[in-house]
């Protein structure tokens, strides 16, 4: 039997499939809290993604002092709400002047396209220094921030050719996205596409629909990958017969 994985494990992997947020801050002011919705995407070692307004009121506390509190919530569609997983990331807050991983931001969230260009708008990333996870009932531990990351320069050429892969895949092999959708993670059908790839998996959307296809073991460079995604086309196309 394959062993459960580790808290921090668990806690990236409930980053990478959350969508949405919520944002926990101290008003500079006050010091009172203040919790926000936020959307939310991930870089590919693992780290807390936003994009956000400087006029906002989560934005101007972070720049007042910049720990946060990201709740990722998994716990949709299950009937005990409770027993589901969510996770407290806590770290420090950064802005970051990327266009790579804005455009992975935009992938993920393309409603962003209207404002990702704004002036007051900007993208940042968090720095995890520790994690607490509620894995389901009585399922309960604190992970450390730099645990919760993919190892060191994870990612960094895949980065680079994210976009050229996922545009090939889309274009090209949009019959095969759809079939990952359906057959391998038993999605309805819809114009699914790729909207990102990691070392530890694919990002699929339809519309509102979302879903990942976790790739086992991770892809440790960009080499790898043609044959990866080939291998699954085959899986896929084997499971829809």
């Amino acid at each position: 039997m394959t062993p459960p994985p580790d808290a921090a494990t668990q806690v990236r992997d409930l980053l990478r499939r959350s969508a949405v947020a919520a944002l926990a801050v101290r008003l500079p002011a006050t010091a009172e809290p203040y919790a926000a919705l936020v959307l939310v995407a991930s870089d590919h070692r693992g780290q807390a993604l936003l994009l956000i307004s400087g006029l906002a009121e989560h934005t101007k506390a972070l720049r007042a002092e910049p720990t946060g509190c990201l709740l990722l919530d998994g716990t949709a569609g299950g009937q005990t709400r409770l027993a589901g997983p969510r996770a407290s990331l806590i770290g420090r807050f950064a802005p970051v002047d990327d266009p790579l991983l804005k455009a992975r931001f935009v992938r993920r969230h393309p409603e962003a396209a209207l404002y990702q260009d704004f002036a007051d708008f900007a993208l940042w990333r968090q720095a995890p220094t520790r994690a607490h996870l509620v894995a389901g009932f009585g399922r309960i531990s604190w992970a450390d921030g730099a645990a919760c990351l993919a190892a060191d320069g994870t990612g960094g050429a895949l980065a680079e050719q994210e976009d050229a892969i996922l545009d090939h895949m889309n274009a090209d092999h949009g019959d095969v996205v759809a079939l990952y959708a359906t057959a391998l993670l038993g999605q309805p059908a819809g114009a699914w596409r790729l909207s990102g790839i990691d070392p530890e998996g694919l990002d699929l959307a339809a519309g509102a629909q979302r879903a990942r296809l976790p790739l086992d073991p991770p892809i440790d460079d960009v080499a790898t990958v043609r044959g990866r995604l080939a291998a699954l086309a085959q899986e896929a196309r084997a499971a829809a017969l």
